[in-house]
């Protein structure tokens, strides 16, 4: 029985309910003689500050590093608004992402059949969605420098943020992107600003040479980033992977993610380039929901985005694919059936916590042994 090291950084708010599940889910993995994992845990977010004085320790980030794959719930709330910019939650993150070079973000946006009257657009819009977003994850302007307040003095300050991108961290995104599109519909929609940003020149040159190179048999379409999120809400069943930079990636996700219904549905994973060795990848896995601090410590959470994003982990870095598969095949079960947290309620009420969704899923996988 294979054995991997997973590392757990639950976070704050909701992360911990929910991760809970993924706990419970690995036992019986573990049980099952499926695969053996070595659990670890750490801090991340607003609970490291209040530990250590910072988002994410030492200590914790050097676990991180020698981890199979990272597991993350969420983190931030109101409690730390007004921690130093540099200690703030979310910087755990970002550093982690940064530091294990983490640079592609996949964020499948799937709609159950059981869940299209639960999206805002009619069903004929989003039944049978299945689209994957491809978002560069270390660069642009999230990353670049200079980014500063500086005080112009009479009242006013001037806030700058860089966008940077090189010719690399283009290509391998797009590289990703075009591997992924054919394992599915063999089309990629590239989304820029080309219009109006020198960025987007050098994104479209790229990702147009890398096309012509090396996936010809790829469907490649170009797409301003604002018209891109115009027609995710107009017909979004056209697009099949769309391959993005880090800020437009992080807003189109977001959109991406509701036309399913709920936020609290949906995993990503975000990996690193295969080792030379090993050929394995640094990987962390979360939902791509946030803390939640309205709903924390209330039993209302939805687990679902966090146990699929274990399903990826399962895909992507440990060879358990079929185990995947078999994940995605109980939740949609358990959805079929009826079982509701809050979220996906719509007009009728919960009758599902977060510990009833978790135990559901967990008996539809044991159907499976």
């Amino acid at each position: 029985m294979a054995s991997y090291n997973l590392f757990l950084l639950p976070g704050d708010g909701i992360g911990p309910e929910v991760m809970t599940e993924v706990e419970n889910i690995l036992a019986w993995f573990s049980a099952q003689g499926i695969a053996r994992f070595e659990i670890d845990r750490g801090l991340v977010g607003g609970c490291a500050y209040d530990a250590h004085g910072k988002a994410i320790s030492e200590e914790h980030m050097a676990r991180a590093m020698t981890a199979d794959a990272v597991l993350f719930g969420a983190v931030g709330g109101p409690q730390w608004d007004k921690v130093p910019y540099d200690a703030r939650p979310e910087a755990g993150l970002l550093r982690l992402r940064k530091d294990l070079g983490l640079f592609a973000n996949l964020r499948p946006a799937l709609c159950y059949p059981a869940l299209a009257d639960a999206s805002s657009l009619k069903r004929e819009v989003v039944e049978g969605l299945d689209i994957l977003i491809v978002r560069e994850l270390t660069g642009g302007v999230y990353f670049g420098e200079p980014k500063t307040i500086t005080d112009l003095g009479n009242g006013q300050k001037r806030a700058i943020d860089t966008q940077v991108y090189d010719t690399y961290e283009i290509d391998r995104i797009a590289r990703v992107a075009f591997d992924l599109a054919r394992t599915r519909r063999k089309k990629v929609s590239s989304a820029e600003k080309r219009n109006v940003m020198k960025s987007g020149v050098l994104w479209h040159e790229v990702v147009t040479r890398i096309h012509q190179e090396s996936y010809a048999d790829v469907q490649l379409e170009h797409v301003l980033a604002d018209n891109c999120a115009m027609q995710l809400v107009r017909w979004p069943k056209q697009f099949d992977v769309i391959v993005t930079d880090n800020l437009f990636g992080d807003v189109l996700s977001d959109v991406a993610a509701m036309l399913t219904g709920s936020l609290g549905m949906l995993p990503s994973a975000s990996l690193g380039a295969p080792d030379g060795k090993t050929g394995r990848r640094k990987a962390l896995y979360e939902p791509v929901h946030g803390s939640a601090p309205d709903i924390a410590g209330t039993g209302a959470a939805n687990p679902i985005a966090m146990i699929a994003s274990f399903g990826m982990a399962l895909r992507y870095s440990f060879d358990l694919g079929d185990w995947a598969d078999r994940i995605d095949q109980a939740i949609a079960i358990v959805l079929a059936k009826g079982v509701r947290t809050r979220d996906i309620a719509g007009d009728r009420p919960a009758n599902a916590s977060t510990t009833q969704m978790g135990a559901a899923i967990l008996e539809e996988l044991r159907a499976f042994a």
